[in-house]
């Protein structure tokens, strides 16, 4: 069986669409599918078009309901904790994630014995420029601080086995990083590349500055490298700060001790001050990442799934 996983967020116009898509593509694979939407708070009529699916395809469809917006890294937990397939795959309802690609991943993992199929975008075709270069820009860098290699252009969007699947369920962090826990936890990986394809319906629920969040999120959860430039910036400041007033005593002692020396000496302080905020801040990030942790909250709340769905209605014929 194959789980398709699908995060949904104001996803109403796209879902009937999607499940089209992939019962197409699945009259090539003949494989028994089970689609499990994971409705993440959604404020448009999404849950509805979720429950009618599940009407008329009850054998294959299932959904979880969140009881607010958690996030999509919760929807993907959620959903790997729900999905029963002996293959797993992560997908998008807006079909910026090909389905046809699905036949190809399903044989190179039973043929070649991979343990996980990816996909990445080899353009960014479509995309305003600055997001894109800031996307590339983010996987340069955490490439090169982190331990953890992240493929640039990778997705979410992937094939995975039972194997791999219980493997990432093993990482219960309540602070989670898809790409960055699917490259950490290994397996054998190959990647698909396919050219950038636009969203067929509705809009995209991430903004620049959401994306700008969740890569200082991905770079936080999978590096110690900030807290080290932090450290080295805190060495640099006073050596600087000490060399400084070494040349401010210097030229007092020779000079005199003019008033003109007070600029200098607001410049030394601000710009060390400065830098102090810059290293507690990063501190900070890493701090609050621990308080959130050690609280242990779930990682999402579950307000209705299809079985209490079969139970109102069941209640309802009565």
């Amino acid at each position: 069986m194959l789980s398709i996983i699908v995060p949904c967020y104001n996803e109403e116009e796209t879902l009937p669409l999607f499940v089209k898509t992939v019962n197409q593509v699945n009259q090539q694979m003949g494989e028994t599918l089970e689609y499990i939407f994971v409705n993440d708070g959604s404020k448009d009529g999404t849950l509805s078009v979720i429950k009618d699916l599940y009407r008329q395809q009850p054998e294959a469809v299932r959904f979880i309901s969140f009881s607010r917006n958690f996030g999509k890294e919760a929807a993907l937990y959620a959903g790997l904790q729900a999905a029963k397939g002996e293959f797993v795959t992560v997908m998008d309802a807006d079909l910026q994630d090909p389905p046809e690609l699905l036949p190809e991943m399903l044989r190179l993992i039973r043929e070649e014995a991979y343990d996980c199929i990816g996909t990445r975008r080899i353009d960014r075709e479509g995309e305003p420029v600055i997001r894109s270069f800031f996307a590339k820009s983010f996987y340069r860098l955490v490439n090169r601080i982190g331990q953890t290699e992240m493929v640039d252009g990778a997705r979410d969007f992937r094939l995975m086995t039972r194997q791999m699947v219980d493997a990432v369920l093993e990482l219960t962090e309540y602070n989670r990083f898809s790409k960055g826990i699917f490259s950490w936890v290994g397996f054998d990986t190959k990647y698909l590349a396919y050219e950038n394809r636009e969203r067929v319906a509705g809009e995209t629920s991430w903004s620049f500055w959401s994306l700008f969040k969740y890569s200082i999120d991905g770079i936080v959860n999978f590096s110690e490298a900030p807290l080290n430039i932090a450290s080295v910036i805190g060495g640099i400041s006073c050596l600087g700060s000490l060399v400084a007033l070494v040349f401010i005593v210097i030229r007092a002692l020779v000079f005199g001790d003019p008033t003109s020396g007070w600029p200098s000496l607001v410049s030394i302080l601000l710009f060390v001050s400065g830098l102090q905020l810059l290293c507690v801040g990063i501190i900070g990030k890493y701090i609050g990442k621990i308080f959130l942790e050690t609280k242990r909250r779930p990682v999402y709340l579950v307000k209705e799934t299809e079985a209490d769905l079969v139970a109102k209605e069941t209640d309802a014929s009565f």
